[in-house]
């Protein structure tokens, strides 16, 4: 088995992107369980750090993550999810969450 770095929450970042056209669509974040749950069932499940509780991408706007492949990257402290994404991606009705270009003025 690989072993996984999770933070001192207990949590590792996930990557969601499109199997398709290879766009990333989200980051969320995943404990142990929520990475088990998503390997068993094929549907991104992530962990909720403001209501503390488990989310299958979906479930309350059908805008669902089935996944398509798993992979840890190098260091085995980020998760990448490919998922074939029905619905947008980010709750703003946006594909993906990265939508809002930065500039040099943009950083303090």
């Amino acid at each position: 088995m690989r072993e996984l770095t999770y933070n001192a929450e207990g949590l590792i970042p996930a990557i969601a992107q499109d199997a398709e056209t290879r766009e990333v669509l989200m980051l969320a974040w995943m404990d142990a369980e929520a990475l088990r749950r998503t390997l068993t069932t094929g549907k991104a499940t992530y962990w909720s750090r403001s209501r503390k509780e488990y989310w299958v991408k979906g479930e309350t706007s059908g805008h669902h993550q089935r996944v398509v492949s798993v992979a840890a990257d190098c260091d085995g402290d980020t998760i990448l999810l490919t998922v074939e994404q029905t619905g947008a991606a980010c709750h703003t009705g946006n594909h993906t969450c990265f939508f809002t270009e930065l500039t040099a003025g943009d950083v303090a």
